[in-house]
């Protein structure tokens, strides 16, 4: 899902940047005044485990990748604040060390990989979920449908972003600068890869993931019940 360098404009890629500057600058704040220091770690090791989850790509067709990314079960753990820090950091090392997405498109991935990922996730666990007890039938569904959808949304995202290239950006002879599918392309090929694949992958990880954590360290559910979005 990563977006390499060469699939965005230096414009659309420096207007994603500014977005995720506030957007960082607000997580920030929240984590500071929300997280517990005796709960950092764990926001170090959700980071670590979203990190080398992403590490395992699956190419797939008009230049993107298929992957689980943990960002929606570390929103359940910590807040979808914390998750957007989290999985920024993971981003932006991977970028910058191991070349996985490219180094100007950062502010997009980590638009839709951290922010947008973590935030429908976990609204969608919290709707679904309600005041079931976190270890209920209905809390495990609720994790797997918030990792599925959660991560969808982020692909779609991404191919919307890349694919509008293709209209917006063009030499004089009409070929296109950047990316050289349509929006329509890009779509169907991002989709029907995250929603086949990826998606039930992460769904699985969101729902056994939280399900581990209840039932091995019962100190977390009350977080995982009382996480805010502000």
């Amino acid at each position: 899902m990563h977006i390499p360098d060469g699939y965005l404009s230096p414009q659309t890629a420096l207007v994603m940047t500014a977005v995720m500057v506030p957007v960082w600058g607000v997580a920030v704040k929240k984590v500071r005044e929300k997280l517990k220091r005796k709960d950092v770690p764990l926001l170090a090791i959700g980071a670590a485990f979203s990190f080398t989850i992403m590490m395992f790509n699956l190419p797939i067709p008009g230049g993107s990748s298929a992957h689980a990314v943990g960002a929606v079960l570390l929103a359940i753990l910590l807040g979808p604040w914390a998750a957007t820090l989290g999985v920024s950091v993971a981003l932006i090392i991977q970028a910058l060390i191991f070349g996985d997405g490219g180094i100007l498109a950062i502010g997009a991935n980590c638009f839709n990989i951290a922010f947008v990922m973590s935030f429908v996730g976990y609204g969608v666990y919290k709707l679904v979920r309600g005041d079931s007890d976190a270890m209920s039938a209905r809390a495990l569904v609720a994790g797997v449908l918030a990792g599925y959808i959660g991560l969808n949304c982020a692909a779609f995202f991404t191919a919307v972003e890349f694919g509008s290239q293709y209209n917006w950006f063009k030499a004089a002879d009409g070929t296109p600068l950047y990316f050289m599918y349509p929006l329509k392309t890009a779509i169907a090929a991002m989709m029907s890869e995250h929603l086949i694949l990826a998606g039930p992958v992460e769904g699985i990880v969101t729902g056994l993931g939280a399900w581990f954590v209840g039932r091995n360290y019962p100190e977390l559910l009350p977080r995982i019940s009382k996480a805010a979005l502000n």
